[in-house]
C-alpha cells in the first residue's frame, strides 16, 4: 500500500469558521492499493495505524466503526469495480472535531444502499456503512470524480453524538 501524505487542513468545504492553526493530529493521508481481496485488511491496518500514529483522539467504538466502514467500502471496490479500476485509493482526513474516510475507484457505477433479503449473505455493505455513520452522528455520500470514477466517503465526529 502506497502512502501519499497530503498535509494539513482537511476541514469541511462548506461554511464554518475561518481556519486556525491545525492541531497536531490534523491532516489528510492517501493510500493506494490494488483492487484485490488482500487490500481489505491492509487498508484496515493502515487506517488504524495512522489514527494511532497521529494521536487522533478517537474512542475504541469510533475506531471500530471507522474500520468497519473502511472494510466495507474497500470490499465493495474490490468486488464491483476491480474490472474497470485495478487500483483504488483510501483517504483519511482528520479535522479538529471529525474524521473522514473515503474510498475512490475509477468505475463510474454509483452504488446505492439496498435493503437485502435476510436470507442473502451479502449485499448490505453500503447499508451497514450508512447505519454505522448515522449512529455515530456522521454522514455518508457518494460523489463522481473528474476522471469519471467515484469516491464514497463517511465523516464521523470525534466526540460522541449526544442523544436528544
Amino acid at each position: 500500500m502506497e502512502n501519499h501524505g497530503r498535509g494539513h487542513d482537511p476541514r469541511p468545504e462548506a461554511g464554518g469558521a475561518p481556519p486556525t492553526d491545525p492541531l497536531p493530529y490534523e491532516g489528510i493521508w492517501r493510500f493506494t492499493a490494488a483492487a484485490v481481496d488482500a487490500s481489505v485488511p491492509q487498508a484496515r491496518r493502515a487506517v488504524r495505524d495512522l489514527l494511532h500514529r497521529q494521536g487522533v483522539p478517537v474512542s475504541e467504538d469510533l475506531v471500530y466503526g471507522l474500520l468497519l466502514i473502511v472494510s466495507e467500502l474497500v470490499t465493495n471496490a474490490v468486488k464491483h469495480a476491480a474490472l474497470l479500476s485495478p487500483m483504488l485509493a483510501v483517504e483519511v482526513a482528520v479535522g479538529a472535531e471529525w474524521v473522514r474516510v473515503s474510498v475512490e475507484d475509477n468505475h463510474p457505477y454509483r452504488p446505492t444502499a439496498l435493503e437485502a433479503d435476510h436470507g442473502q449473505t451479502g449485499g448490505r455493505g453500503l447499508l451497514l456503512v450508512r447505519e454505522v455513520a448515522r449512529e455515530a452522528g456522521g454522514v455518508v455520500d457518494v460523489e463522481h470524480t473528474s476522471s469519471g470514477g467515484k469516491v464514497i466517503w463517511a465523516a464521523l465526529p470525534l466526540k460522541p453524538a449526544t442523544l436528544p
